[in-house]
């Protein structure tokens, strides 16, 4: 009898004792609520002349994350996404944009956090983003622009004409400056959007993260160099 009731305190005794003996990693992990702010620095090189929609990209969170209370998310772990819209520079007016969608974060054990991040601006960001969704726009010139510099190349020609030939050689030289000056507008003008890695983006997370078993490879991603991107 009083072998039967040691038995059964011990089995009390371990299920009361169970809850404790569970590490950390084996408790179910909250979700990162809405809201929840994503600091990373770049992997990937992308550039709106190489990539187009549909696209991924890999970056490194900076900063530790926390839901209710308990950090989810250490520093160190890789943020995929994915690029979602691209449009080149116009070849006379129009600037070069690209907009960027964070998907998940994979952890160091395995599991990720799937969700939807949309890119924002923020004082530690290298990057501005422009508009409400996440848009990434070039350093093109506006038409302004174009048409003040484009005067000011047709006036330097149109001064050295009046040395070399008096009146009409002013409009002969006119007509090169303004040759010139269009044609130093446009080299000038269409510069892509290049994020190198190392770049520092801010996402935040505009559905709630929910944690799942990962199913990509938990291998260190290979940065991508574009050649044609400078």
């Amino acid at each position: 009898m009083n072998h039967k009731k040691n038995r059964m305190i011990g089995l009390i005794l371990a299920l009361l004792a169970a809850p404790a003996l569970l590490s950390a990693s084996d408790l179910p992990k909250p979700e990162l609520p809405v809201g929840t702010r994503v600091s990373v620095q770049l992997i990937s090189t992308l550039s709106s002349s190489a990539d187009r929609a549909g696209d991924t990209f890999t970056a490194k969170v900076e900063d530790p994350i926390f839901a209710q209370g308990t950090e989810v998310v250490p520093a160190g772990s890789t943020l995929r996404g994915h690029v979602t819209f691209v449009k080149p520079p116009g070849r006379v007016k129009g600037k070069a944009e690209m907009r960027l969608v964070a998907d998940a974060i994979v952890l160091q054990d395995g599991h990720e956090y799937t969700f939807a991040g949309q890119l924002t601006n923020d004082a530690a960001s290298s990057v501005k983003v422009k508009g409400n969704e996440g848009t990434i726009e070039g350093k093109g010139k506006s038409t302004k622009q174009a048409a003040k510099e484009a005067g000011i190349g047709a006036a330097v020609g149109a001064g050295g004409g009046v040395m070399a030939a008096g009146g009409t050689g002013a409009l002969y030289g006119a007509g090169i400056g303004a040759l010139a000056g269009l044609i130093h507008t446009l080299a000038k003008h269409h510069k892509n959007v290049v994020l190198q890695p190392g770049t520092e983006m801010m996402f935040v997370l505009t559905s709630p993260g929910k944690i799942a078993k990962a199913t990509h490879s938990k291998g260190t991603p290979v940065p991508f160099v574009c050649q044609s991107c400078q």
